[in-house]
């Protein structure tokens, strides 16, 4: 999927007498999931299904049960974000991967309870999901930072997810890692332009939805962050192009 994956699991539990079985098996359970869907749906990939689609060999109704499902999770979040967010390109060329990634992490928490890790934190590209405590048994939340992108080396802020938290999903969109890579709805038509928004970080109880309304937000500007905190349980911290910040009240907390 073109970015980094990584798994942490809690000091005791690798250190335990099969701390090194269990961080294994974890870390397989999380591969295999992010291998099977980059092999469905990476458009670098000539030999996946979203590639032949590009091309033209397949349509939508000779496609898996999978990849109709995943291109109905989409449309739908097109319809609830008025357009902000599409599985299209502007070139007409459909790409799921503003989906996909927050699936993948989803299902990849799936796989983590298949094998008995109850305590973890899962951060692909910069979105984290979080299952129980870094420290079991005691209460403590994860703690995810967010990274200023004027200043890579620096944070603005850390929200605790996960354990007797609100939230458990924390997902990151802008330009800062990828460049501008978001396309930004224009009138009566899709168009790359640049959005108000330098970066935006939105707080969920799911992964999901915490990346689909990062992503819409950062092209929808001011009237989708509106929307997005009127109609979901969310908190979003925003960036503007001048380094200015937009928080909610959990933020600013």
């Amino acid at each position: 999927m073109g970015t980094v994956i990584s798994l942490a699991l809690p000091t005791a539990t690798v250190g335990a007498a099969d701390g090194g079985q269990v961080l294994e098996g974890a870390a397989a359970a999380v591969e295999r999931v992010f291998a099977g869907l980059d092999a469905m749906f990476s458009l670098y990939r000539p030999d996946s299904e979203a590639s032949r689609m590009a091309r033209g060999e397949i349509t939508l109704r000779d496609a898996s049960a999978a990849f109709r499902a995943r291109f109905e999770d989409a449309t739908g979040w097109r319809l609830l974000t008025e357009g902000f967010f599409t599985p299209e390109r502007p070139d007409g060329v459909l790409d799921l991967s503003g989906i996909i990634k927050g699936y993948a992490i989803d299902q990849a928490a799936t796989a983590l309870e298949s094998v008995g890790v109850e305590d973890w934190c899962l951060n692909a590209g910069g979105d984290v999901l979080v299952s129980g405590s870094p420290a079991p048994g005691t209460g403590s939340p994860w703690l995810a930072g967010i990274v200023d992108p004027q200043d890579r080396g620096a944070l603005l802020s850390g929200f605790p997810l996960g354990d007797a938290g609100r939230f458990a999903a924390l997902a990151t969109s802008g330009s800062a890692e990828r460049g501008d890579h978001i396309w930004k709805a224009g009138v009566g038509r899709t168009e790359f332009r640049r959005s108000e928004f330098r970066q935006v970080s939105v707080a969920a109880r799911d992964i999901v939805t915490a990346d689909v309304l990062a992503t819409a937000v950062v092209a929808g500007g001011r009237r989708m962050l509106d929307w997005a905190t009127d109609s979901w349980d969310v908190e979003v911290l925003a960036v503007l192009g001048n380094g200015e910040l937009i928080a909610t009240s959990g933020f600013r907390a």
